[in-house]
């Protein structure tokens, strides 16, 4: 075993674990009289293992831990995104949660450990790493869901989500048990190998399947395994929301690529299939129930529901090009959810939640730059020309029409239109309906409104370099270990 390369591999890791646990020691000894200090040591904290991650970016692909770790660019690269997601999470929830007086130690705590456990996903070789880093990452959720004790909301949500959660992990294991009966290995590479090499049982593999990708549909929140999400989206404090919108989906997006095209590419005709299902009701629930929500947070919800839709699509057509529109997808619906839901902590106050779509009307005669960043990001989340998210659902849809799903794409394409309703409908309360009450109040710091611009410029700055970012995803596909 090559000790250097181990040590190179997850080093980043490492250094994220050793100081989770650092903070947590000062937050005990030293919270009350420095409590911005565990916040800042956590953002410089994640900044630190990004630049790590992100230099190993453009190295070759090697295998570390004898085969249970993936040191690649696809995992370097959605590391780097995950660290810096979670950056902005914790810029972004500093004042929220100290106005509410639950800024606390355990808050960036929590999220450092499921920084981590998204991160050890990210380059999981082996059944086992996958299953640490998803229980890791799913403990730490559950927890700063609930995070508000004195809100029966909070604890609602977290119940809910801790049971299906809890339901849904069984059901990987058991569709994992099934793999591991069938080829006795738990490493990625050692399922593929053996089911390539070997006559198979199909229907086991196909039960074996069928347990994975439900699992997998849960994590995304993709229709008919939805039914937590809304629930846990609106329940939770709107940090936490922020948090499990933003950095997770770019943790599932490795875990599909891990496991479905890393180990069980072979059986994509059976896998396709079954993420067709799943696309299209993902596609057309999530729009159309969206429709009818007066709070922006559950309104977000479905809105998530229907991009994982949409990100399902790339991978279903289990081709390179579909594989890195998918990253492409998942890597800019990251940085719109950052944006919008930054946006509704940006006015949240002690006292006020800005939660409801009637908060927000008159936004442009009061905060006109303000309005302008909301305008950008329902455009592109809905897929509104020239933003970032229109480019984004356009390689998705192209690639299913590579593979000949045209009546997919129109359907996809239909679904696009009856989702831009509710988004338009957010910018004509911005624009067009006057404040009922008082207007909306910004409290928050310097850096959170510098931030927040920044975030949301980003998804028309980058324009001039789409070829460049979408060759960049492709090269990063065709690297992929294993």
């Amino acid at each position: 075993m090559n000790i250097d390369l181990n040590i190179a591999a997850a080093l980043p890791e490492m250094i994220l674990a050793t100081m989770a646990c650092l903070i947590l020691l000062i937050d005990a000894f030293y919270g009350n009289r420095y409590r911005q200090l565990t916040c800042w040591t956590s953002i410089a904290t994640l900044l630190l293992v990004a630049l790590l991650a992100a230099s190993d970016i453009s190295t070759q692909s090697d295998v570390a831990f004898g085969g249970m770790y993936f040191d690649d660019p696809l995992g370097n690269l959605l590391k780097a995104a995950i660290f810096l997601s979670t950056a902005v999470v914790f810029l972004y929830s500093r004042e929220y949660l100290e106005q509410r007086d639950i800024q606390s130690g355990e808050f960036y705590v929590l999220g450092l450990f499921g920084a981590l456990g998204m991160s050890i996903m990210a380059s999981a070789g082996n059944f086992l790493t996958i299953y640490l880093g998803l229980e890791l990452l799913a403990l730490s959720l559950y927890a700063l869901v609930a995070f508000n004790r004195k809100s029966d909301r909070s604890t609602e949500a977290a119940m809910k989500y801790f049971v299906l959660g809890a339901i849904a992990s069984g059901i990987l294991l058991y569709g994992l048990s099934i793999l591991y009966g069938l080829t006795g290995t738990l490493d990625i590479t050692g399922v593929s190998t053996a089911l390539a090499n070997s006559e198979v049982n199909n229907q086991a593999i196909t039960l074996a399947l069928v347990f994975i990708v439900v699992s997998l549909a849960f994590k995304l929140g993709a229709v008919p395994f939805h039914m937590w999400l809304p629930d846990v989206y609106q329940g939770s404090p709107t940090a936490t929301t922020l948090y499990l919108g933003s950095a997770p989906k770019l943790a599932a997006f490795a875990m599909i690529m891990r496991l479905l095209v890393g180990g069980l590419e072979n059986f994509h005709s059976s896998w396709q299939e079954m993420l067709v299902i799943l696309a299209i009701l993902s596609m057309g629930a999530g729009n159309l129930i969206a429709i009818a929500q007066t709070n922006i947070k559950r309104m977000l919800a479905y809105s998530t529901i229907s991009h994982m839709g949409f990100f399902l699509l790339g991978i279903l057509s289990a081709t390179e090009t579909g594989y890195s529109a998918s990253l492409f997808y998942v890597m800019v619906y990251s940085v719109m959810a950052l944006g919008t839901f930054g946006m509704i902590l940006l006015f949240s106050r002690r006292g006020f939640e800005a939660e409801e779509l009637s908060d927000f009307k008159g936004l442009g005669q009061h905060h006109p730059w303000y309005a302008f960043l909301m305008l950008l990001l329902m455009f592109s989340m809905a897929g509104v020309p020239p933003t970032v998210g229109f480019y984004a659902k356009l390689s998705v849809i192209r690639s299913v029409l590579q593979v000949e799903l045209v009546w997919v794409a129109v359907v996809a394409v239909l679904f696009a239109v009856v989702g831009a309703f509710y988004y338009l409908r957010v910018i004509k309360l911005v624009y067009f309906d006057h404040a009922e009450g008082e207007a909306l109040i910004v409290e928050s710091p310097v850096a959170n409104k510098v931030m927040l611009s920044i975030n949301v410029l980003a998804l028309i700055v980058v324009l001039p370099w789409m070829g460049e970012i979408i060759s960049f995803c492709t090269e990063v596909i065709t690297s992929l270990a294993g």
